[in-house]
């Protein structure tokens, strides 16, 4: 059976208590052990899956998503781009917002690949660029960073007020894992009704413990590309803004700690590099999450360190379900094929574990049995 949200599904809409919430976690936790990741044969260490999960011939590649623009105003002068992709009655339809990783955009084949399974199971898909990206760097004077959950928290509160829409689900990936769980724990226990629960996969919760993986020699492959694309932007940012941006620094920089210390740092108020990690983590506030959230990382993740995500205050808070794999590398998780759905395990989860958190707050549709056998199909292939 397919687990489509569909106009009739009514919601209470009733935030999870502390037992509630841990009951849930539970159950989920109990279906998902039926469908532990097995790693594809061909792909068992933590760089083969990464590498693979960006090369596989994946027919959302070769799509062009005709997704509506949106121009969300995050503050004065700045704006970021949204593509989004609605049901036909939208409000009576639960919603996920999806934020990309480091030097990512929504055309992010991930992005194109989660809108494409969240739309079919009957969401309503919003993919958001942080500022900058995706082509959006005349949209804002201002550079992005991985703390920045205010963006994330205009664009949430602008669905709810301007769009009416009643659940809204945030998936976050890498640094945008990051930005879903600092903006989980910011909220707190005021976090809107509306947010339902959040997911994060392969999160970089610890920003200086990442930066310092990536800069392991082993990891030289993926620091160089980040390093290209961000001297890149700062040149774009010189062209549309002569006077903010001072090429001469490139000459300084030399590793992403060296970015962030002379640019991210000096354009956010920072007092430097470690400044901005420390107040930019997710791993300082995951203990005062009060919303279902879900995360998904591998332990051979090559470039995003695991040992962060056995914080006290992430292990002890009911709210949370760590999902620990020994091998699935960065937002990779290729899997051997599975009945009913497509390789890539990590996004199939990340939608049943929304379908799961709806259909647990529909007053028709308690939690029981009937939907372990149900949930999971009709959304990965």
């Amino acid at each position: 059976m397919d687990l489509r949200i569909s106009p009739s599904d009514k919601t209470t809409n009733v935030r999870l208590g502390v037992a509630e919430a841990h009951s849930f976690l539970k159950f989920v936790a109990s279906i998902f052990a039926e469908k532990s990741f097995k790693p594809h044969p061909l792909f068992a260490g933590g760089h083969a899956q990464t590498l693979a999960a960006y090369a596989w011939p994946r027919r959302y590649r070769f799509e062009s998503p005709r997704d509506e623009e949106r121009l969300f105003e995050i503050e004065r002068e700045v704006k970021v781009l949204a593509h989004c992709r609605w049901q036909e009655l939208p409000s009576e339809h639960s919603t996920v917002v999806l934020w990309h990783g480091i030097e990512g955009s929504t055309a992010s084949i991930y992005m194109i690949a989660m809108a494409h399974k969240a739309f079919r199971a009957g969401f309503n898909v919003v993919r958001v660029n942080f500022r900058n990206c995706g082509g959006t760097e005349h949209l804002t004077s201002t550079l992005y960073h991985g703390g920045m959950s205010s963006d994330l928290r205009a664009v949430i509160n602008e669905l709810i007020k301007a769009d009416g829409l009643k659940r809204i689900f945030p998936i976050g990936f890498s640094l945008g894992g990051n930005l879903v769980l600092k903006l989980a724990g910011e909220y707190g226990e005021n976090a809107p009704r509306e947010v339902v629960a959040v997911c994060a996969v392969s999160p970089s919760v610890d920003l200086r413990a990442s930066t310092d993986l990536i800069l392991l020699r082993k990891n030289w492959i993926y620091h160089r590309d980040f390093m290209r694309r961000l001297k890149k932007r700062i040149r774009i940012k010189k062209k549309l803004f002569p006077g903010l941006y001072d090429l001469s620094k490139l000459s300084l920089v030399h590793s992403i700690r060296d970015f962030d210390e002379h640019f991210t740092a000096t354009a956010h108020g920072f007092t430097n590099a470690d400044d901005y990690y420390y107040r930019s983590s997710s791993v300082r506030v995951v203990g005062k999450i009060c919303i279902p959230t879900l995360i998904v990382h591998a332990q051979d993740d090559p470039f995003i360190p695991f040992t962060p995500l056995r914080d006290p205050g992430l292990a002890a808070n009911p709210y949370i379900l760590l999902m620990e794999t020994k091998r699935g590398g960065h937002v990779a998780f290729i899997s051997a094929k599975k009945v009913g759905e497509d390789r890539f395990w990590a996004e199939n989860r990340a939608i049943e574990f929304c379908l799961l958190a709806e259909r647990a707050l529909s007053s028709w549709y308690p939690i029981s049995e009937s939907a372990s056998s149900d949930a999971g199909h009709g959304y990965g292939q």
